[in-house]
């Protein structure tokens, strides 16, 4: 028999060949075949919230290829990513293709391994009609939101905005937090703290002012005059350990990432945004090549809000513990970790497929990024699995004339998981791993008499709270129930290409056009940008794919007080126009001096002379990318050609150097020279130097031959 398995991508594709025989055809779909029109709303509203799918512009010769070699084959699996989007993907290949949904033609697997693909063909199942209803839902819902109140904002703001389910929410967070910081009236409180020595091993440190004897809580000083009262008490006095309490602590290792956590970390360790994290995990799921071993998945699904571990996984973390590091680095019961209420188990967190494949094996077999996030991923589940790193803790309470101060030390006695993986919020690792001892303590004794050597008083105030970023926004949308795995990078991406929010130095921040909109939202669509409402309508669509709920009934519930309010607000501002003022940049415009202004576009933002129309200069806003120029040392910068093409030039006008694919700071190991990097087609890492033939493949491969010329 002949088989035809259809999957998304042409990577997965090529996998996935690799473990099935010469019967067995591998297609891609390249994502989404059927969608919406762009052009019209494409529900009929009237009747039960019909969508009118049409196939998308430019995928017609892809269907006609899909259906010819579906004829052929005598039996066809939708093999496409195991998720709802996927799941919707499949349904939509059914519908073009006439295959029958209540067949089994359905296959997923987790992880693109030799065995989970196997097992996947050998039990197909029928299409999850209850999946794809909560997809369906979930786009329609999106659909109504955005091209019911859009049209509000154009008439009111400006041509071109958008609303957005979610989108509207995370920009309201982000408004809600600036204006928190603009409000905040900051608080003053004073520190207090003595250096002190002991006389037995005399060794110095330091307390900090806890409260008078007695005390149930530590006191807050809240001025100058309590300060010095409390100076005035202690100073000359004697210092005496009341007492001394020692312990064990231990710390637990933290759980393997599921999609947030993945993003929040590859953020602060990587330095990665949100969408380049899931773009480069992407790419370790569906399969890299390997040297020897072809095209390997190297991690299993990585859109997930599951904790679950695999029994075959752990017991292979388990051995690889035990062999490199020794019995005492294993627990002594595996670690299960258990999810947060509401979270999704259809997969495992996101893990190694293979935990044999160390970083170090797989370095010169991945790209830069590829072996960063791989790296990452692997130390963690390893790290989840570790026995708990063990702290020895003192805590003296020392007492003069009347007050107290605390002094606290702990040291690592056994490093355990730590000695793998140490996460950006574990302080106590962080300050272990760096090779300092935590403020260990001297050998202190109740009853003990102190030597006094000098204390500080410092006036401080309370701080407002930070600004977001990507990390924290992320973080913040999943515990309030917004959005899913699959929709949180692509949120805050939207928001900071529709010009809502700006990225300046990693914190988010609002823009007018972003406070503007929030308001008019606010104030004419509540519900659709409070959190609490939009967290609700998550565990909606959750009803909808446990088939507890019907689709059609969520969106009934919904229209019916979401229409009112249209109407109300389109009733209340009728003709109003609100003016953005233009945000103004601190570069010159070099035609009439005056000080360019931030405009918005089809494109995003850009400079633009605010002396329009007697001056119609404008600029595009430099993005350095922090490589420097092989020609001169200057800063290359981002840059797109009037067709909307990326490319990167010197940022001196005078210097020729320019290039389409994107320079890295790595340097050929056969030339020297400047490695480039291309992500499209034939996507790969080769060398600037037409006459060296210096290649390897972004997708993992290893070094080969090229012509020096004809590169495009």
């Amino acid at each position: 028999m002949s088989y035809l398995v259809i999957v998304e991508s042409p990577s997965k594709a090529r996998t996935i060949g690799r473990y099935l025989g010469s019967n067995y055809t591998i297609e891609a779909s390249m994502g989404h075949l059927r969608d919406l029109p762009k052009s019209q709303l494409g529900v009929d509203v009237s009747n039960n919230f019909e969508p009118k799918y049409i196939s998308i512009r430019g995928k017609g010769p892809l269907i006609s290829k899909l259906k010819k070699d579906a004829k052929k084959a005598d039996k066809v699996f939708l093999a496409t990513d195991p998720d709802r989007e996927g799941e919707a993907i499949s349904w939509h290949l059914a519908q073009l293709l006439g295959l029958d949904e209540n067949e089994p033609i359905r296959v997923t697997f987790n992880e693109i391994t030799k065995t989970a693909v196997k097992n996947g063909i050998k039990n197909p199942r029928v299409i999850d009609k209850k999946l794809v209803d909560a997809q369906q839902a979930r786009r329609v819902l999106d659909r109504i939101v955005g091209y019911k109140i859009s049209p509000v904002l154009w008439r009111t703001v400006k041509k071109g905005l958008s609303a957005g389910r979610v989108q509207s929410v995370a920009t309201r967070l982000v408004v809600d937090r600036e204006e928190e910081i603009n409000n905040f009236e900051p608080k003053e409180y004073w520190n207090i703290d003595v250096d002190l020595i002991s006389p037995k091993q005399k060794r110095a440190f330091n307390a900090k002012y806890y409260a008078p004897v007695g005390a149930k809580k530590q006191e807050t000083v809240p001025n100058k005059e309590r300060a010095d009262e409390i100076l005035s008490a202690v100073s000359g006095a004697k210092y005496s350990v009341r007492s001394v309490k020692r312990s064990e602590k231990q710390k637990k290792p933290y759980a393997p990432f599921i999609t947030s956590t993945l993003q929040q970390e590859a953020s602060y360790k990587l330095g990665f945004q949100p969408r380049k994290t899931m773009s480069v995990a992407q790419e370790l799921y569906e399969g890299v090549n390997i040297p020897g071993r072809g095209s390997v998945g190297l991690i299993t699904y990585m859109r997930t809000d599951s904790l679950r571990i695999s029994d075959e996984a752990r017991s292979a973390a388990r051995d690889l513990i035990v062999s490199r590091y020794g019995e005492e680095y294993y627990p002594p019961q595996p670690r299960i970790y258990k999810a947060k209420s509401g979270a999704q188990d259809a997969h495992e967190a996101i893990r190694p497929t293979y935990v044999e494949l160390t970083p170090e094996k797989l370095k010169d077999s991945l790209s830069k990024d590829d072996y960063k996030l791989y790296k990452l991923i692997w130390e963690r589940f390893i790290a989840s699995q570790m026995a708990s790193a063990v702290y020895a803790s003192t805590v003296a309470d020392i007492e003069a004339n009347g007050h107290i101060f605390k002094a606290a030390g702990s040291t690592l006695i056994f490093p355990g998981y730590t000695a793998v993986y140490v996460d950006t919020n574990d302080t106590d690792a962080q300050t272990a791993q760096k090779g300092r001892r935590q403020k260990s303590l001297p050998e202190l004794g109740e009853g003990d008499e102190l030597k006094f050597e000098a204390i500080h008083s410092e006036q401080m105030f309370t701080q407002p709270p930070p600004r977001y970023n990507e990390a924290t926004l992320i973080k913040t949308l999943e515990e309030n129930g917004i959005g899913r795995p699959s929709t949180y990078a692509p949120t805050v991406t939207t928001i900071i290409a529709r010009g809502y929010v700006v990225r300046d130095k990693k914190m988010l921040i609002p823009t007018e056009l972003g406070e503007l909109t929030t308001k008019i939202m606010k104030e004419n669509f509540d519900d659709i940008v409070d959190v609490s409402f939009t967290a609700n309508m998550e565990k909606k669509l959750d009803e909808v794919e446990e088939g507890d709920r019907s689709w059609t009934s969520v969106l009934s519930e919904f229209y019916g007080d979401f229409d009112e309010s249209l109407k109300e607000a389109e009733k209340k501002l009728g003709d109003l126009s609100l003016k953005i003022p233009d945000e103004e940049s601190d570069v010159v415009c070099e035609l009439c001096g005056r000080k360019m202004v931030y405009k918005m576009g089809r494109n995003g933002r850009f400079l633009a002379c605010p002396g329009f129309p007697e001056c119609r200069n404008t600029k595009s806003i430099v993005e350095k990318i922090g490589v420097k120029c092989p020609e001169c040392g200057s800063d290359i910068i981002k840059r797109k050609s009037k067709t909307n093409k990326v490319f990167y030039a010197c940022e001196k006008q005078d210097c020729k150097f320019i290039q389409w694919d994107e320079p890295t700071n790595e340097k050929c190991p056969k030339c020297g020279g400047m490695i480039l990097k291309k992500t499209r087609w034939g996507r790969k890492l080769y060398c600037m130097n037409e006459d060296c033939d210096y290649e390897r493949s972004l997708d993992g491969a290893g070094k080969s031959n090229r012509s020096g010329s004809g590169r495009k």
